[in-house]
């Protein structure tokens, strides 16, 4: 059955699997990010053996961990940049425009409780675009740079601990750059419990597929996907 078919009858086409797979990957860097941060911050774990130290360098493996996972983040990261543009429509956002801040105004007041001209979105609404722009893009930048940073910070003179110098003219001294990367990571945390209760609780009320259709790539939409599926199929077909 076609795209255009499943979207008319009640199924619509929203996440690509560019974006399916950057949703997993994320997930999971921000996971084992997390938990390897956690202990290179604080270990809890010290084992006092009588051979060489080589054979006991559980925090170098750690750490190693950390950083070779910053690494996928980043890479992953940065395909997710290039598909808000190369990307189907529920892909692209643009806080630029006027009709965004306008959606996450009435977004707002629609979960207050407030009057509101909340529209039906497919995708993420604004608000959600927003929060994602404001961790996910912003957030990430963060805890890229002030990572890096640390983790070159020990080899100044080499070529890659030279591209992150600048670092601490922003963020201030290796305390605060530090402090910075530590407090991210925590909004980060905040984020994914707010971000998986939204998701549960979008798909409870719409019953709509949310939960499921960032494994499949679809929404079960009986009420508005219609009109959005038309609109698709009048694209598709003037690009025929």
């Amino acid at each position: 059955m076609s795209r255009e078919a499943k979207a008319v009858n009640g199924k619509t086409y929203v996440w690509e699997f560019p974006v399916r797979a950057f949703h997993w990957i994320n997930a999971l860097c921000i996971f084992v990010l997390f938990a390897t941060g956690i202990y290179i911050g604080r270990p809890f774990v010290s084992p006092t053996v009588p051979e060489e130290a080589y054979y006991s360098y559980l925090l170098g493996y750690v750490r190693n961990v950390h950083f070779y996972t910053a690494f996928l983040f980043t890479i992953n990261l940065l395909i997710r940049w290039y598909w808000v543009y190369k990307g189907n429509k529920f892909a692209r956002s643009n806080p630029l425009k006027k009709s965004f801040w306008a959606g996450v105004f009435e977004t707002l007041k629609y979960y207050l409780f407030l009057p509101n001209k909340k529209k039906h979105y497919l995708g993420h609404n604004p608000l959600a675009e927003l929060s994602y722009w404001i961790f996910i893009g912003l957030g990430s930048i963060i805890v890229v740079f002030t990572g890096y940073f640390l983790y070159f910070e020990p080899q100044p003179e080499s070529v890659l601990g030279k591209m992150f110098m600048w670092v601490p003219y922003i963020f201030g001294d290796s305390f605060l750059v530090r402090s910075w990367h530590h407090l991210v990571a925590w909004g980060f945390m905040v984020f994914v419990v707010i971000h998986v209760y939204m998701a549960f609780r979008e798909d409870w009320l719409s019953r709509n597929g949310t939960m499921s259709s960032i494994f499949t790539g679809y929404k079960n939409e009986t009420e508005h996907a219609p009109t959005e599926a038309k609109e698709e199929m009048d694209g598709a077909k003037k690009h025929a």
